[in-house]
């Protein structure tokens, strides 16, 4: 058990969580790291470290669950410490076959955490999801600054909703791309941050893979074809469209309240989409073929 009272904490600043980070040093000189959130999010934190720790348990690279309760500031969490760099600054710089290695292996990790199935009571992902679409094209049409081509992905949403019908539902990490991934100092990539996880279609996972076609295309290529083993089938690309015009289409109210910086992002990677998928007009994006 962890003293906080006494203990060294060294403020970890990265990040859009709105968990307070921290670097901390045990007596023996063993480094974790700390996570502190509000005592309100108790039950869903619990749920976090209990999922983290069934992740781990499938061999996962990760941050190690170690120990979870309440302090006086809220509820914490402690977990392994990567002595590594951020993968989204490091594969830039290495070759693009290099690059396509660690995607395949990012999609191995996927596939394993999708091996954790959904609660039984889970309510059918098509009502649930097709709520979620409702409620982003309402916020999206009333917000003062849209995409352009913003038409064309609420045009997509409404004609594929029935891709959704029957899709099965497992746990997902909530924020897969490789802003949460590190490489260690022998190079093991590890992936961090599961504090948006969720219950949902694996498929759906994959929303996120825009940052890494962004970043580093090979990367988003291997972790396709690491995750379905080489055969993509086809229904994989007319959802993943669907999840990604969704996400977009969310992206530009979201980033209003962070100002003009984050605006012009989410503008630049609407356009960059849109050009992928030639205006919604192929399915399979432009950065994978």
């Amino acid at each position: 058990m962890f003293d906080y009272t006494s203990i060294v904490k060294e403020p970890i600043d990265k990040g859009w969580s709105g968990d307070k980070k921290y670097r901390i040093t045990d007596d023996n000189g063993t480094r974790f790291l700390l996570r502190v959130s509000p005592i309100e999010q108790f039950d869903a934190k619990s749920f976090e470290f209990q999922m983290m720790q069934k992740v781990s348990a499938l061999g996962v690279p990760m941050c190690m669950p170690v120990e979870f309760g309440t302090c006086e500031d809220g509820v914490y969490s402690v977990q392994s410490w990567i002595d590594g760099k951020d993968a989204e600054e490091l594969l830039p710089l290495l070759s693009a076959e290099k690059q396509y290695d660690y995607g395949i292996e990012a999609g191995q990790i996927l596939k394993k955490i999708h091996s954790i199935p959904a609660p039984s009571a889970q309510e059918d992902w098509e009502t649930r999801f097709s709520r979620k679409m409702d409620a982003k094209i309402k916020r999206y049409t009333e917000c003062p600054i849209k995409h352009d081509g913003g038409d064309a992905l609420i045009r997509y949403i409404n004609a594929h909703r029935h891709l959704l019908m029957g899709r099965p539902q497992t746990y997902q990490h909530g924020d897969y791309h490789v802003g949460n991934m590190m490489i260690d100092k022998s190079g093991k990539l590890y992936i961090i941050d599961f504090n948006r996880n969720d219950i949902g279609d694996p498929w759906e996972e994959f929303n996120r893979i825009v940052w890494c076609a962004q970043k580093c295309p090979p990367l988003a290529r291997g972790m396709v074809d690491g995750y379905f083993e080489g055969g993509v089938p086809i229904e994989f690309w007319g959802l993943l469209a669907l999840y990604i015009s969704s996400n977009t289409l969310s992206s530009i109210y979201w980033a209003i309240p962070f100002g003009e910086k984050e605006i012009a992002t989410m503008l630049n990677q609407a356009k960059e989409i849109l050009e992928w998928y030639d205006g919604m007009n192929r399915v399979i994006p432009a950065w994978y073929t």
